[in-house]
């Protein structure tokens, strides 16, 4: 008998087969038992009629519970009013391990219930969706990197020094010595770029933020990519390419996890490059316009995105941020040096900023001064001046937060759903 996963029923009518899950359901109609299976790849509705299978069989459909393991066979009918448009006749069935009395019902439970319980919480259809949504888009992403001669090149997690500014930093000891969790993997991209050119680096970042919002978390992961000989004109380009390729996947090969989240794909079907571009002195301007008190210089914060991005039905990027503002390595623009050759894209319908790039210093003095005015430990970055003095070249580079990407996609109103385990503000159980 083959054994097959739920999603593939349709290749297999009037076939007798196999399938080996959970009981996500169950429910009886006199002489008949409706039983939900969920495989990890969807649901499927097993038909039992009592006279047509054993005494033996009957009577261990009546002691199941939910969320108890099975191995059900039976033969796959065509049924479009059933879940999943399948069912399965049932002609044998085999109890793995039965489950106690399971905490997460059919009704509804409230936010704080759900994530103590995130390891069985996992298991719902829409939360099952959001990991399969996730998972597309990291595949489409290593593979468009992959198609364009980028380099996989891990960063570490663990490092002597701060990337983006020491306030949000974890520290730990390691072996006498004081390092931290790493906030970004730029600073070793930018060494490995050096070396084979295009590279890119996926992997968990930590920021030690207080912030309690729909958009932080404290563990979080990152498409990093850093380029040798690209401008900011040629990262942009790039970075958008990018997003248009994971568009068209999640569009073409969710379909299912998509109606299952109820996501609205028309304000995805419609986004088509290039994506809208203004610098960050044109989203002040749209700030004012729309009553904003906001003073050129200071950064954006989650409502200044938002209104931002609603004048775009597409992600927008917003260029040339203040240096002040600005990491250390970011390189100013040589028409006005109080602006850098940064830009960040934010997502459309509210979901903020999903990537943040720009072009770097290349010059060895500059950065020198640059780290001095940071007032950062030269010594720690020393190997990071190597790479100006020995064979320094234009390059750009950009992050993009998995997470933020995964909740603008699927159209989800809090982070803590678009990671398996999700790490926020004093909650990191379980």
């Amino acid at each position: 008998m083959t054994v097959v996963l739920i999603k593939n029923l349709g290749e297999h009518v009037g076939e007798e087969v196999e399938i080996r899950g959970w009981l996500y359901n169950i429910r009886s109609s006199g002489k008949i038992s409706f039983l939900i299976m969920r495989d990890g790849t969807g649901l499927v509705q097993g038909v039992l009629v009592k006279k047509e299978v054993s005494e033996e069989l009957a009577a261990l459909v009546g002691t199941l519970t939910q969320e108890s393991s099975l191995i059900l066979r039976g033969i796959v009918r065509v049924e479009e009013r059933s879940v999943g448009g399948y069912e399965i006749q049932v002609t044998g069935m085999e109890l793995v391990s039965g489950a106690e009395e399971y905490p997460i019902t059919h009704k509804e439970h409230g936010v704080d219930f759900l994530a103590e319980r995130r390891h069985l919480w996992l298991r719902t259809p829409r939360q099952n969706a959001i990991m399969r949504i996730r998972s597309e888009i990291e595949h489409a992403i290593r593979e468009f990197f992959y198609q364009r001669d980028f380099v996989l090149a891990d960063a570490p997690i663990i490092t002597p020094a701060a990337c983006e500014g020491t306030t949000t930093l974890f520290e730990l000891d390691y072996h006498g010595e004081k390092a931290f969790l790493s906030q970004s993997g730029q600073l070793y991209n930018e060494a490995a770029a050096m070396a084979l050119g295009r590279i890119y680096c996926f992997g968990p970042t930590f920021r030690a933020e207080k912030s309690k919002t729909r958009r932080h978390l404290m563990e979080f992961w990152m498409i990093e990519a850093e380029m040798a000989y690209f401008n900011m004109d040629d990262n942009i380009q790039l970075q958008e390419e990018m997003i248009h390729y994971v568009i068209q996947r999640v569009l073409e090969r969710c379909k299912r996890e998509l109606k299952t989240l109820e996501r609205d794909v028309s304000k995805l079907e419609k986004i088509t490059l290039p994506f809208p571009r203004i610098s960050y002195t044109e989203a002040v301007e749209i700030l004012k316009k729309e009553g904003v008190d906001f003073t050129w210089g200071d950064d954006f914060g989650a409502p200044h995105e938002t209104i931002i991005s609603n004048y775009f039905d597409a992600p927008v990027f917003v260029h040339r941020y203040p240096a002040v503002i600005k990491a250390f390595y970011m390189k100013p623009d040589p028409e006005n040096s109080e602006v850098v050759l940064g830009a960040d894209l934010l997502a459309p319908e509210g979901y903020g900023e999903i990537i943040g790039g720009g072009q770097r210093i290349d010059d060895l003095k500059l950065l020198e001064k640059r780290i001095a005015e940071h007032n950062l430990p030269q010594e720690a970055f020393d190997w990071y001046l190597d790479l100006r003095r020995y064979g320094s070249v234009p390059h750009s580079g950009f992050g993009l937060g998995i997470e933020r990407t995964v909740a603008w996609l699927c159209g989800l109103e809090h982070i803590r759903e678009t990671i398996p385990f999700p790490r926020m503000l004093h909650k990191m159980y379980p």
